[in-house]
């Protein structure tokens, strides 16, 4: 990160030490961060040198941007950051898998009416290059592939620029950087609002975000934090959450413990009997489109290993909407969410 970026460092749990280097701003004062951001387009800026292109990480790599105008974003969380930002108008269109809700129920319903739905399909470079796209928005492993052909690197052939979320970048080949999750959207939202000039705007949003994190650690309960399972899918073996995305940092700052925290991962396979030994008290069920929380639940409590665990017998399920749980701003939504459940079964306990 350029030495000329800072901002304040969220206070992180005990538990287990921010990873990404604090850095720290001037909070941009309470009526300018009530500008309503996602309401209207962005005026985009020349960058600093007044051509329009400005410099900035692309995961560890100095990569030089032009102001993009046909930005296709991939799923939810990258549609989000740059609606969230303002930028609705250099946004051509999403490419949105059967896991994500539906788009009407986004806080930014009214932009994705002003975009186009390009496919329900896994990101691919044909589809990148119809849509005459001069920027794509995705994650390395989670959109972008080596597998399918649609990498950073290829694109650059294609004259293509891409932006990978920060989250995703700590096992990037060549160029690693490594962020909690949460540190990791303040990045991305710090980095986009460079690239279209809208800096202003990005610090604005992310003084709220710190303010709301914030706000949640404060009423974090005391004493041993509450072992907590993230349940993704999986019946053979769980499918669940490591230390590299979202919901490791949404269990923490709420004043919990992720028994699969340790795993330096980001969505990752355990065991029922990792599961089992870690005896969970609360479990968080990520309900999918095409994947319904009420189904993983009656798996849970039907299934032999799974049936006699404390958070099972208790019935203590909180259900984590998709979108709350990949890098994006509704993970504070989710944040907040759970916290309050959580303060709601300390109370109770």
């Amino acid at each position: 990160m350029p030495a000329s970026t800072f901002r304040t460092a969220l206070p992180d749990p005990p538990a287990r030490p921010v990873r990404a280097s604090p850095r720290s701003i001037a909070l941009v004062a309470a009526g300018a961060v009530s500008l309503v951001l996602s309401a209207c387009g962005a005026t985009v800026e020349p960058g600093p040198d007044g051509t329009g292109t400005t410099t900035v990480l692309r995961c560890g790599e100095e990569v030089e941007y032009t102001v993009p105008e046909r930005a296709v974003v991939y799923e939810g969380g990258s549609a989000d950051k740059m609606f969230a930002l303002g930028l609705s108008d250099h946004v051509h269109g999403y490419v949105l898998p059967p896991a994500n809700p539906p788009v009407s129920e986004s806080p930014w319903a009214e932009d994705y009416e002003k975009v186009e739905f390009l496919s329900d399909d896994l990101l691919n470079r044909e589809l990148v290059v119809d849509a005459q796209a001069d920027l794509v928005v995705a994650g390395w492993n989670s959109g972008f592939s080596d597998e399918r052909g649609i990498t950073p690197e290829i694109l650059d052939t294609l004259g293509i620029q891409s932006f990978m979320h920060s989250e995703s970048c700590y096992n990037y080949p060549g160029f690693a950087e490594e962020h909690t999750p949460f540190d990791g959207l303040f990045t991305d939202l710090e980095r986009l609002g460079k690239i279209f000039g809208v800096e202003d705007r990005a610090t604005a949003l992310i003084g709220q975000y710190e303010e709301r994190v914030a706000a949640v650690q404060e009423q974090a309960p005391e004493g041993d934090p509450v072992p907590v399972f993230l349940y993704d899918s999986g019946t053979d073996k769980p499918f669940t959450a490591g230390s590299q995305v979202p919901p490791d940092d949404i269990i923490r700052f709420a004043g919990a413990e992720n028994i699969f925290g340790d795993l330096e991962e980001r969505w990752t396979e355990a065991t029922w009997e990792a599961v089992v030994e870690a005896e969970p008290e609360v479990i968080i069920i990520l309900d999918y489109q095409d994947q319904p929380a009420e189904e993983k639940i009656e798996f849970l409590r039907s299934n032999p290993a799974t049936s006699q665990l404390p958070a099972v017998q208790e019935e203590n399920f909180f259900i984590l909407d998709y979108n709350e749980a990949i890098s994006g701003p509704r993970t504070i939504d989710g944040l907040e969410k759970f916290a309050e459940y959580l303060r709601g079964h300390e109370a109770g306990r």
